[in-house]
């Protein structure tokens, strides 16, 4: 598809006009200057085309940030390789500034191009003293836009579109098109497995990004926070595409600063709710916090398979039982997850990183299993046959078990006293199950349904 690269200083709304073309609300957006770092990607379509939407940092004169607007700056360079069409995009209501200057220099060699775009354009003096202002620079008169309110974007949208390759027409009748399979684009596949990469600020989930994709796709710096908005980067192992999200930091929520961390953190989590697999990434040096735990916890109440990364395990002193020690203290730590696996891991180094990915497609494929009836009903019956669940003389008596569901796998369990059966139970039985049929990497949901009458769900 064709690439739109939105580009500009600090705070003149890219991120608004972003999730205007998009069609949701994945940019955090907020008033303070430099909330967007990284390159976030999106889906849009205007008039049965469809494309792809670059959103940047904002680039222009340094504001004292040192080498991290630098970083920001490489990205939004990176994002102008790419794409297609360029659109810069400025402040009607700031008036033309010297970061608007830098800017203008660096678009003007460009051979790619260049839609001038004015945001904030909300009213008739606005719009006057933009085209005054902007129009000298010597990149046509700009198109007035208001992000915030929608007005003016169908306008943006058609220019862009103007600079798009015209489909090529079919000299065939239709049917005759149809009929060949010529002409016709595959519909694109989702992907194999979807991973977010989630935990604590500073553990190196960004590195573990640009170490799976080959390149510095997010911004990696030694401070915690650097990470805003949930980064996806599709990258392919064989003929599987793996789709990743990097995620900011999740802290405790005392600690969450109101503003662009709360909504990063909004971010993270929905992340989760978007992923079919989430690796949680801890720091080998600093152990697993309670912290850790939480992000887990999110996970498991999210119902997506797991995967417990354990980074910077190079910087860890070994002996011959290390990694038996820490596996034992994760799983006392982490108990109620002890199905997901461990990943120890580099991303300094890339030692073992491509684990994650082959634990995460196996883990895809133990949430879309579903196990024979007639077996899982043998196992269910010996089970309580085995340890019967008893209380004040009466016994649980299970009748039948269904799997109802998948991602995560789900079972319904129709039996005489649903309030007989105890979180324990609920327990032994999901272990049970992990022993008889794998489920290894996600959580399992077992419903406790009485022939006539409300269900108990665990």
């Amino acid at each position: 598809m064709p690439i739109v690269a939105l580009v500009g200083r600090p705070n003149v709304g890219k991120s608004t006009l972003f999730n205007r073309l998009i069609g949701e609300h994945r940019a955090v957006v907020h008033e303070q200057p430099g909330t967007t770092r990284d390159r976030l990607y999106g889906a849009a379509e205007w008039r049965n085309r469809e494309f792809t939407v670059i959103d940047t940092g904002g680039i222009g004169l340094d504001t004292g940030e040192g080498d991290l607007l630098a970083d920001v700056r490489l990205q939004a360079e990176e994002a102008m390789r790419e794409a297609d069409v360029i659109v810069w995009v400025v402040d009607a209501s700031g008036g033309l500034t010297a970061a608007d200057d830098v800017v203008a220099e660096q678009l003007r060699p460009s051979r790619k191009p260049v839609i001038l775009t004015a945001n904030k354009a909300d009213n008739q003096r606005r719009q006057l003293d933009a085209i005054a202002e902007f129009t000298p620079l010597g990149l046509g008169e700009p198109i007035l836009i208001s992000a915030l309110h929608g007005e003016g974007t169908g306008d943006l949208l058609d220019a862009i579109l103007e600079w798009f390759p015209k489909p090529r027409a079919h000299p065939l009748p239709l049917g005759e098109v149809l009929s060949r399979g010529e002409g016709l684009e595959e519909e694109e596949q989702p992907p194999a497995v979807s991973i977010a990469i989630v935990g604590r600020p500073n553990v190196g989930k960004s590195s573990l990004i640009n170490r799976l994709v080959g390149v510095p796709r997010s911004i990696v710096r030694d401070e915690p926070g650097t990470t805003r908005d949930a980064i996806d980067t599709p990258i392919v192992r064989g003929q599987q595409t793996i789709l990743l999200i990097d995620t900011a930091g999740i802290r405790r929520r005392g600690r969450i600063q109101p503003g662009v961390e709360k909504f990063s953190v909004l971010r993270a989590v929905r992340a989760i709710e978007r992923a079919d697999v989430a690796v949680l990434l801890i720091d080998a040096t600093e152990g697993v916090l309670a912290q850790d735990a939480h992000v887990a916890g999110y996970v498991d109440e999210a119902a997506r398979g797991l995967i417990v990364a354990v980074n910077k395990w190079d910087l860890v002193e070994k002996h011959p039982k290390a990694q038996d020690e820490y596996t034992t203290m994760l799983r006392r730590e982490l108990k109620f997850a002890d199905w997901a696996p461990v990943v120890y891991l580099s991303a300094k180094t890339g030692q073992r990183v491509e684990r994650v990915v082959t634990e995460a497609l196996a883990i895809q494929s133990e949430r879309t299993k579903r196990v024979p009836t007639p077996r899982l009903n043998e196992v269910i019956r010996r089970a309580v046959d085995t340890h019967p669940q008893t209380e004040r003389g009466r016994a649980l008596k299970i009748y039948y078990t269904a799997q109802t569901g998948t991602s995560p796998p789900r079972f319904t369990c129709f039996c005489n006293q649903p309030k007989l059966v105890h979180f324990s139970y609920v327990r032994y039985l999901d272990n049970t199950l992990r022993a008889a049929f794998g489920f290894r990497g996600t959580p399992i949901r077992l419903e406790f349904r009485a022939r006539s009458g409300t269900p108990r769900s665990e």
